[in-house]
């Protein structure tokens, strides 16, 4: 091992009592041999996925908030751009983007063998040569920032498939009221109109930049260092646990003597492979590079509770070593009540960024479903009126149910602005009650009506 990497700032190289080799531990003291605050002043370069299409949006999205430049990976979906260390609570705010990760090395044109053997056998060499110290400082800084994986109920392995998926499915609509014979005000959840002891998001220290009141509050980054166990980090479950939900507990337990305060960290590697000249499989890479990760930090493998991903993206000759930065993809917000064809906000946001929405429009989406795109609007461009219908009663309700969440959330941080300019109503959309050319812009998304997959987008200017 290197010296760079023997002692990098936040890590210390130990010597393992059993193997007599050195480990490369997380140092809990906060701070570096200089006594500077851990994760000052170190630039990288950010990976974030985004939706397929929507390269350019998100990479003006990336220039107005944070003013680094962009640029478009050769693989469809993905952005790149270098940012410092203390930006990185802003990085989790961007509206476009779905996960992101740091990159530890960028091959724009990796050199193959011709044989699998010699190919594996470069990719178990690759894992030492890389420059970990720093994408491992931002890793850590930024589990104090990341939105936390929601864990889902194990479903009984006796059920067959089809009363699986019914059981999914009368879960996933149990906001839904029991009878649609009763008014839309009886229909309404109402338990989103009181904050007391309600499991909002607003409660999260993971959360940010949720809503337009509160677009320009980032989460501050904790300058303590994390205190890592083998198997725990805060608000996750011990190794010993049999839970498939995390538990989320303060991390103040008194170690026994003796017992280090550091231990190792369990890992798993990723491999996303597109491309058809390859003599190797995506499971054939992730398994050696995944082995010589775990020579070199003599990490503990776990495929399922793991605390650190490594990802090796490998699209035709492009290798990308990178550490993820997000357990859940940051689209996941705003939208409590579920439909069977509820858009992403990531989605939502890049067609409204399309439209360049500006002051006084009046922007409709006749067929909202959910809400989510005026929600993002109303969030993101306050300053238009947005306008969201459906014919369908229950849409309706959960659209109103979302933006109930949204005021509450409001309410609870204190926020003045209590109101979204968003009206919410019950038409046909062949006989809309809008007077003709009253509207400025009109964004939808059109379902295929078996399978429930967007089938296309629709952004209208007049």
């Amino acid at each position: 091992m290197s010296e760079a990497n023997k002692e990098c700032s936040g890590h210390l190289s130990q010597k393992s009592p059993e193997t007599g080799r050195e480990v490369l531990v997380v140092d809990t003291s906060g701070t570096n041999a200089d006594d500077q605050p851990v994760g000052d002043s170190i630039t990288v370069k950010i990976g974030a996925t985004v939706p397929t299409g929507f390269e350019h949006t998100a990479a003006e999205e990336v220039k107005e908030k944070l003013c680094a430049e962009s640029t478009i990976s050769k693989d469809r979906g993905r952005i790149y751009f270098e940012i410092n260390s203390k930006n990185l609570p802003q990085v989790h705010c961007l509206k476009s983007v779905d996960n992101l990760f740091v990159v530890v090395q960028e091959f724009s044109d990796y050199q193959f063998k011709d044989t699998k053997e010699e190919t594996l056998q470069d990719f178990q060499l690759l894992a030492e040569k890389l420059p970990w110290s720093n994408p491992l400082e931002v890793w850590k800084i930024n589990n104090s920032l990341k939105k936390k994986r929601s864990w889902r109920k194990v479903v009984n392995k006796k059920s067959t498939p089809k009363e699986n998926a019914k059981k999914a499915n009368a879960e996933n609509y149990s906001e839904e009221p029991h009878s649609e014979k009763h008014s839309t005000a009886d229909t309404v959840d109402t338990s989103t109109k009181t904050p007391e002891g309600l499991p909002l998001e607003s409660n999260k220290k993971t959360e940010c930049c949720s809503d337009g009141g509160d677009k320009d509050e980032a989460p501050s980054v904790s300058r303590d260092t994390l205190q890592i166990q083998e198997g725990r980090l805060p608000g996750t479950a011990t190794a010993a646990s049999d839970e498939d939900v995390p538990a989320t507990c303060e991390n103040d337990c008194d170690l026994p003597d003796g017992q280090e305060a550091s231990k190792l960290l369990k890992f798993r590697v990723t491999c996303n492979r597109a491309g058809e000249k390859h003599n190797f499989t995506s499971n054939e890479a992730a398994r050696d590079f995944g082995g010589a990760v775990q020579d070199f930090f003599l990490w503990k493998p776990d495929m399922t509770k793991f605390d650190i991903e490594v990802l090796l993206n490998i699209h035709n000759s492009e290798v990308v070593v990178a550490i993820a930065l997000t357990e859940e993809s940051l689209h996941k917000r705003n939208i409590t009540h579920f439909g069977p064809t509820t858009l992403r906000s990531t989605l939502a946001y890049g067609m409204l960024r399309l439209c360049k929405p500006q002051p006084s429009d009046i922007i409709i989406d006749p067929m909202c479903g959910t809400g989510a795109i005026p929600l993002e609007g109303a969030m993101e461009w306050p300053c238009s009126y947005y306008m969201a219908g459906d014919n369908n009663e229950l849409a309706i309700n959960r659209t109103i149910n979302n933006i109930n969440h949204i005021h509450n959330k409001r309410h609870n941080k204190g926020s003045t602005a209590y109101g979204l300019p968003i009206d919410t109503v019950q038409w046909d959309l062949c006989k809309l009650p809008i007077r003709t050319g009253s509207a400025d812009i009109i964004v939808t998304v059109i379902y295929h009506l078996e399978k429930g997959m967007p089938v296309l987008l629709c952004v209208l200017f007049f």
